[in-house]
């Protein structure tokens, strides 16, 4: 294996990001403290950092509640036991002491740069600085379902975070909002709406979150289910200020699925993007025949990168030297646990080579498919705990 250079991956990652985008969209955020700020962000990208002078304010709006959240499945999910099973500190009125906010942030121009934000914490008396954590839905759902794990881990004494990934919750109009925006990247190729347009508003939520005065910048977590465990992965890939990364069956082989013939669940996750291009190519049905040039040209199209050279093999082992904990089912189809093999192999050698092996771990749930459990949801909260909590 040829060695991966973090800097420049992740640079070519963040140019990829950026060619969708005006001008102004790409600059970064400035705060009060620019000395400081522009040594971490020097750090952390490289290529984007040009003159103080040329940075920008980040638009902060306020924002209300959700009274009814939009939810692009049917019936709308009601519970999820998985969640509610998150350990959480024993305070008889915990209600009463969580402090709600609401907001907006503008991420870029446009209808879709507006990222609604929920964040959850504990009143305190003397809160200073806290640790925070990152938590990101799956497809068809929003922030407002990710409560109880926001009401659990600020509990225990963190600013919890979720938001409305791209064309999701209160960026999306109908029921088919997200799966029409994956269609029209295939036709205009204008925006990436499968991941990458979400790790775009995660680098600049983490502008945000660093510059708060009641969180540890160097203490912030991100975690994800499913496509949020895609977004959390990528988040970290796309950004070092995210300190603790976990994944939650969202970390996949792109390539390794078309290769060993193993693409027909991820690809049956968003059919409505492969039946407009089958038909667009004049394909009778998307079989293994004709997948890879299919597969290839979509991806290519709607995250280009994603089955080659931004795949897991080479992303996910930069993420080191930072704690990684990835939690997968062992019988998922849309996230093959044989598809692995080379990322952690490579992320393996990786941590071995910065002395953290013990930041490094794979958990494959025996007899789970494509599905968050209890185990899961306690692994992911002990691991956090373990590198965020002092």
């Amino acid at each position: 294996m040829e060695a991966v250079d973090a800097v420049e991956l992740r640079s070519q990652f963040l140019q990829v990001l950026r060619s969708r985008r005006s001008s102004d969209d790409c600059r970064i955020v400035a705060f009060s403290k620019p000395k400081f700020l522009f040594s971490r962000l020097k750090a952390a990208f490289p290529i984007l950092i040009g003159p103080i002078s040329a940075l920008l304010s980040l638009s902060v709006e306020p924002a209300k509640p959700v009274a009814e959240p939009l939810y692009q499945e049917i019936p709308r999910p009601r519970f999820s036991a998985a969640m509610e099973s998150c350990p959480r500190a024993n305070i008889t009125d915990l209600k009463d002491r969580l402090h709600e906010e609401n907001l907006y942030l503008t991420t870029e121009a446009g209808e879709q740069g507006r990222l609604p934000v929920l964040i959850l914490s504990l009143t305190e008396d003397n809160p200073g600085k806290r640790p925070a954590v990152v938590f990101l839905h799956s497809t068809n759902k929003c922030k407002e379902w990710l409560r109880p794990l926001l009401e659990a881990y600020a509990s225990r004494g963190y600013i919890a975070v979720a938001i409305d990934s791209r064309y999701h919750g209160e960026r999306a109009s109908s029921l088919t909002t997200y799966r029409d925006s994956l269609v029209s990247s295939w036709k205009k190729g204008d925006t990436m709406p499968f991941i990458f347009d979400t790790a775009w508003d995660l680098v600049k939520l983490a502008d945000y979150l660093t510059q708060r005065e009641d969180i540890d910048p160097d203490r912030i977590a991100i975690t994800g289910e499913s496509l949020g465990g895609m977004h959390a992965w990528f988040g970290a890939f796309a950004d070092t200020r995210y300190s603790v990364v976990v994944p939650i069956i969202g970390v996949q082989g792109f390539r390794w699925a078309i290769d060993n013939d193993k693409w027909q669940a991820r690809v049956d996750s968003i059919k409505a993007v492969f039946e407009e291009a089958r038909i667009d190519l004049g394909k009778s049905a998307i079989d293994k025949e004709v997948v890879e040039k299919l597969t290839i040209l979509v991806w290519d199209r709607i995250a280009p990168g994603l089955a080659s050279s931004f795949d897991s093999p080479y992303t996910i082992p930069i993420i080191s030297p930072r704690p990684l904990l990835i939690l997968n089912g062992a019988e998922d189809p849309r996230c093959p646990l044989a598809g692995l093999d080379t990322p952690m192999s490579r992320a393996s050698k990786a941590y071995k080579e910065a002395n953290c092996s013990h930041n490094l771990k794979l958990i494959a749930e025996a007899g789970i498919g494509h599905q968050m459990t209890s185990v899961m949801v306690k692994e992911a909260s002990d691991w956090i705990d373990r590198f965020l909590k002092k």
